[in-house]
């Protein structure tokens, strides 16, 4: 046993190496991914009901930048920047190994021009998001979790549109009730296998 946790910076737990598939829209994925990174060894199953549930973007979103916030291995990125070949798509996380492994499979997908794996410092200050994604590291904390939507969500654009996925039983009907309490408009877009899909908008 260590002391990793998916959002652990630097893993210190030897990587050992795994590959998942998966399709969506039709289209089969085959990413690299490794120990001490997010659902390691299979699509988590909120990340599945958000790519099937919430409304994928499409190559008619020229010249957008896309977020996906805490990207792991980057499944999220990668469907984006695959749906939506003429925009910007950011993959984001905190762990050095998930950044790893998500800008390898930007490549291995031949999508490294259109998909920058970064640090969150790393994304430019002035940026904003036609679209956010993310399957929100629920097992932060409370406290650390509302932080970083805090942060994240005033960077929507104008008309611009949040996807989140959070399990019923972490507290998905809470998240909701916190984000209209913060002035967002939230509609919970769909519901399935115990995971609430909740689009977000200003």
């Amino acid at each position: 046993m260590t002391g990793d946790h998916y959002f652990t910076a630097e893993p210190n737990a030897p990587a050992q190496a795994r590959e998942v598939q998966f399709t969506v829209a039709g289209r089969d994925y085959t990413l690299a991914s490794a120990s001490g990174v997010f659902s390691a060894s299979r699509l988590d199953p909120g990340t599945a009901v958000l790519l099937r549930k919430a409304e994928l973007p499409d190559a008619a979103t020229a010249g957008a930048a896309l977020l996906d916030l805490g990207c792991g291995f980057g499944p999220i990125a990668c469907v984006l920047a695959t749906v939506a070949p003429t925009a910007t798509t950011w993959a984001v996380d905190v762990n050095e190994r998930a950044r790893g492994l998500a800008a390898e499979n930007a490549a291995r997908l031949g999508l490294s021009g259109r998909l920058r794996v970064t640090t969150p410092e790393e994304v430019p200050a002035d940026l904003r998001f036609a679209q956010i994604w993310s399957n929100p590291p629920i097992r932060v904390g409370k406290d650390e979790l509302h932080e970083m939507l805090l942060r994240w969500l005033p960077r929507l654009a104008p008309g611009g549109v949040a996807w989140f996925v959070v399990a019923r039983h972490l507290g998905g009907d809470s998240l909701q009730r916190w984000l209209v309490e913060q002035g967002w408009q939230v509609a919970r877009h769909a519901s399935q296998k115990g995971f609430r899909v909740l689009r977000v908008t200003r």
